[in-house]
C-alpha cells in the first residue's frame, strides 16, 4: 500500500515539476470561472486543440453548460471533447470511466484530490474514502492520453466506455464500438444536438490486452484487463471522418507511450503560445488573472482536420484541404475582441481561419454563425462571421479580397434570419418578425453591413460600397428621438407604445433585444459612433446619456436573461453586448472618463478565483476583452484594425508579433491612483492621438503613456480622437 501511495505522490510531484519549468503556464489557473457562471472547460487540451480531454458531470442545469461546475462532486466520464464558457451545452463524447464493478455508472469525487495545469489534469477516485486508482490525463492536438494507476487490491481493471452521454443538449443517434485487435477498440458516435448532427469517430490504443464487453448494445461497453502493477496508458485518437482518420491521427501525433512526454509537450505548447505576450507587475493575482484569460482565449477555435487534411465539411460531406480548417466558433461573441486579439499575436493562424470561413461559405451558402463540430447553429443574432473576414481583409492578411466579398454579400442578401425584412424595410419591423429581438437583429447587420462597405470600398466596388454603406445607416431607423433609446418599430414606421416601454426589461428571447436591454442596445454602433452621437442631437446630451448608463439602477423583471450579469448601473460586462461601450468616451474626447470604468471592470470582475468571471466566458471574449483592456487598447469598430487606447493596468506588456517584431505599451508612473493619461509618445516621438492604428502596431516599436492621478486633455482634441 506504501507503494500505491508514493505512486500518487509522484505523479503530482510530476505535474508540479513540469508547471515550475514553463515560465508561463505556473501563471495559469484553470480553476478560474469553474464557479460561479463561468461555464469554462477544465481538463487537458493544447491550444486550439481539436480534443478537450476532461472530467463531465451530470447535467444539472445552466451552469453545467461544460459538463463541470465546481459545485458538484459527481463524475460520470473523462469525456474527449468539451466547450468553455458557452451558454448551451453540447459534446461530453467519447467517455472513460474507472469503476470498482461493473454496474457502476459514476464516482464521487472531492476536488482536494485533483491537480490541474494547462495540458495535464490528475484526479484520485475514492470507493467508500478508499483510493483505488490515480487518473491522469493529457492531450496532443487531436489525441487524448489516459494513465490509470490502479490501487494492488484491485486485481481487475475495469474502465466503463461510454458514447451514450452528452451534455446538456446532446442526444445518440447511432454509435458503434467495436474490438478490432488486442489493443486496439475503434468505432464512432453520431449525435443530435446544438450541433444537429455530428459525427465523432474514435480509435483507443491500450498499453497491454484487453476485452470489450458491451453491456447497452454499442452505447455502453465494459474494458476489463488484470491489473500488472504497472499504470494502464490509453491513447485515443479523434477525427470527424473517419476511423481509419482516428487511428492515423494516433499514429503521427502520439506514437510512444511516454506519458510525461506528451505531459511535457502540451506544457511546451501553451509555455510557446502563452509567451506571446510578457507582462510587467508587482500584483501576483494579476499576473494570474492575466495569463489565465490569455489560456483561456486559446481553447477556441478548434482545428477541425486531421492529419492527412481530411475534415468534414458544413455540407456533412468529406474534403481534402490544403489549410488547417477550424471549429467551434462563437462569432457573437468573438468578432469584438477575441479575433482582434488574434491579429496581433496568431497573425500566422489568420489565413487558415479566412479560408475556414470562405469554404464553410461554398459549403453552405453563408459564412459561418456559430458552427460547431461542422455543424451550422444559427445561434445568435447578426452575421458575425463577416466582421471577422472584413478585419482579415482590411488588415492586410493573405486573404482573397474578392472572394471574402462574395462571400459577405452573399451571406448578407439572404432573405433568412430577417434579412429580407431590411431589403423591403430598410429595417425590421417588429409586428412582422414572429421570433422578436428585432432591434438587436438590426444593430448587428447594420455593423456586419459596414464592414461589408469598407471591404468593397478597398476592392474599388462602387457598387457594393453605396449600397451596404446606406444599409449600415439602418441603425437610425430604431432610435427614437423622445425617449432617446433603440426601440422597436412597425412596419408602418411607428414606435412601440412608450406607455408599455420598460428600458430596463430584459425578457429573455420575448422582446426587441437579445440579452439585454434598451439601455445597453442603444449603443450598439460600435462602426458609427459620431453618426450616433448625432442621433443624440449634440456631443453634451450623447455624454449624459452615457454617463447615466453606469449610474441607472433598477429591476431587470422576473423573466431577465440570465446572460445579463456584471452590471455597472446598466452596463452589463457580463455579457457581450456591452464590451465597446466604455471605450465610446474617447470618440468623444473624454477618455478621462473611460479610464476609471475600465479600471474598475478589470479589479471588480476579473479574480483570481473560482467565481473569477462576471458572465460565462463565452469561448474566449470575456477573458480576451481582459487581455487586450489590460494592456491598454481595445478595438471598438468591428473591423479595421482602430485599437482605442484606454488605462493600461500593467506597467508593459510587450506582444510578440512574429517576424521578429514585438511592440510594448509603457505605462510611466502606473498605479491605482494613477489611472489617467497624461501625455503619450510613439517610438520616442509625441503621440496625441487616443487611439493606434494596426498598422502603426504590427510595425514594432513602443508607446509610452505617462500615467497620472487626475484627468488630462490628452486625446481630447478633435484632431485626436477616432
Amino acid at each position: 500500500m506504501k507503494n500505491w501511495i508514493l505512486v500518487i505522490i509522484a505523479a503530482v510531484g510530476c505535474m508540479t515539476a513540469f508547471a515550475a519549468e514553463g515560465n508561463y503556464t505556473k501563471w495559469v489557473n484553470p480553476r478560474i470561472g469553474t464557479g460561479g457562471h463561468g461555464h469554462v472547460f477544465l481538463g487537458a487540451n493544447v491550444p486550439f486543440g481539436y480534443v478537450q480531454l476532461g472530467p463531465t458531470e451530470h447535467t444539472r442545469g445552466w451552469d453545467w453548460c461544460s459538463g463541470y461546475h465546481d459545485s458538484d462532486s459527481v463524475l460520470i466520464g473523462f469525456g474527449h471533447q468539451h466547450l468553455s464558457g458557452t451558454g448551451i451545452g453540447d459534446l461530453g463524447d467519447v467517455a472513460l470511466l474507472p469503476v470498482t464493478n461493473r454496474d457502476q455508472r459514476e464516482v464521487i469525487f472531492s476536488h482536494r484530490d485533483e491537480a490541474i495545469q494547462p495540458g495535464y489534469y490528475a484526479i484520485t477516485l475514492r470507493d467508500k474514502g478508499k483510493a483505488y486508482v490515480n487518473v491522469e490525463l493529457t492531450a496532443t492536438q487531436r489525441t487524448g492520453m489516459h494513465r490509470y494507476t490502479f490501487s494492488p487490491d484491485q486485481t481487475t481493471i475495469q474502465l466503463l466506455l461510454d458514447l451514450g452521454q452528452g451534455i446538456g443538449w446532446d442526444s445518440p443517434k447511432r454509435m458503434r464500438m467495436e474490438q478490432i485487435s488486442p489493443r486496439i477498440i475503434t468505432g464512432m458516435r453520431n449525435s443530435v444536438g446544438w450541433a444537429r448532427n455530428q459525427m465523432d469517430f474514435f480509435a483507443m490504443e491500450f498499453s497491454q490486452d484487453v476485452k470489450l464487453e458491451k453491456l447497452n448494445g454499442d452505447t455502453l461497453g465494459l474494458i476489463t484487463t488484470a491489473n500488472q502493477g504497472e499504470p494502464l496508458l490509453v491513447k485515443t485518437g479523434m477525427s470527424a471522418v473517419s476511423s481509419k482518420n482516428a487511428l492515423q491521427n494516433l499514429v503521427v501525433e502520439n506514437p510512444d507511450w511516454d506519458f510525461y512526454a506528451i505531459v511535457q509537450k502540451a506544457n511546451n505548447a501553451w509555455n510557446a503560445e502563452l509567451s506571446k505576450i510578457a507582462i510587467q507587475t508587482d500584483n501576483e493575482d494579476d499576473r494570474t488573472v492575466f495569463y489565465t484569460a490569455l489560456y483561456h482565449t486559446m481553447v477556441a477555435p478548434s482545428v477541425f482536420s486531421d492529419v492527412n487534411g481530411e475534415y468534414r465539411g458544413a455540407d456533412g460531406k468529406v474534403h481534402q484541404g490544403k489549410f488547417t480548417n477550424y471549429t467551434t466558433l462563437s462569432l457573437w461573441d468573438t468578432y469584438r475582441a477575441a479575433h482582434p486579439l488574434q491579429t496581433l499575436i496568431h497573425r500566422e493562424k489568420q489565413a487558415d481561419i479566412a479560408q475556414t470561413f470562405l469554404h464553410i461559405f461554398e459549403q453552405q451558402g453563408k459564412l459561418p454563425v456559430w458552427h460547431l463540430m461542422g455543424n451550422e447553429t444559427d445561434c445568435m443574432v447578426g452575421n458575425p462571421g463577416v466582421p471577422v473576414l472584413a478585419d482579415l481583409v482590411l488588415k492586410g492578411f493573405d486573404v482573397d479580397a474578392q472572394a471574402a466579398l462574395k462571400a459577405m454579400t452573399g451571406s448578407a442578401m439572404l432573405d433568412e434570419r430577417s434579412m429580407g425584412l431590411i431589403k423591403q424595410y430598410g429595417y425590421i419591423p417588429y409586428d412582422l418578425e414572429p421570433d422578436k429581438e428585432t432591434v438587436a437583429k438590426g444593430l448587428e447587420y447594420a455593423l456586419a453591413d459596414w464592414c461589408i462597405a469598407q471591404v468593397a470600398q478597398k476592392v474599388g466596388d462602387k457598387e457594393n460600397y453605396n449600397y451596404f454603406n446606406e444599409r449600415s445607416k439602418s441603425y437610425r431607423h430604431y432610435f427614437d428621438k423622445q425617449s432617446r433609446f433603440m426601440r422597436g418599430k412597425d412596419s408602418k414606421g411607428n414606435f412601440r407604445d412608450l406607455a408599455d416601454f420598460d428600458p430596463l426589461s430584459t425578457k429573455h428571447r420575448n422582446d426587441d433585444y437579445c440579452e439585454g436591454n434598451a439601455w445597453q442596445y442603444t449603443w450598439l454602433v460600435p462602426h458609427d459612433v459620431h453618426g450616433l452621437v448625432d442621433l443624440f442631437g449634440s456631443e453634451k446630451a450623447f455624454v449624459s446619456k452615457l454617463d447615466s448608463l453606469f449610474i441607472i439602477e433598477g429591476d431587470l423583471g422576473e423573466e431577465a436573461s440570465p446572460d445579463v450579469t456584471g452590471l455597472i448601473g446598466q452596463y452589463a460586462h457580463g455579457n457581450e453586448p456591452s464590451h465597446h461601450i466604455i471605450y465610446m468616451y474617447n470618440y468623444v474626447g473624454q477618455p478621462y472618463k473611460a479610464a476609471p470604468l475600465i479600471r474598475q471592470v478589470l479589479r471588480e470582475q476579473y479574480r483570481n478565483d473560482l467565481d473569477g468571471l462576471s458572465g460565462n466566458e463565452d469561448v474566449g471574449q470575456m477573458s480576451a476583452w481582459y487581455v487586450l483592456s489590460s494592456i491598454g487598447l481595445y478595438q471598438e469598430e468591428p473591423a479595421g484594425g482602430k485599437y482605442i487606447i484606454g488605462s493600461p493596468l500593467f506597467n508593459e506588456a510587450t506582444l510578440n508579433l512574429g517576424d521578429g517584431k514585438t511592440f510594448s505599451v509603457k505605462a510611466i508612473n502606473n498605479s491605482d491612483e494613477n489611472i489617467y493619461v497624461q501625455s503619450a509618445k510613439l517610438n520616442g516621438k509625441r503621440y496625441d492621438k487616443s487611439y493606434i492604428d494596426y498598422r502603426d502596431i504590427i510595425a514594432g516599436g513602443t508607446l509610452e503613456l505617462v500615467m497620472g492621478p487626475k484627468p488630462s486633455k490628452w486625446g481630447s482634441g478633435k484632431k485626436n480622437r477616432p
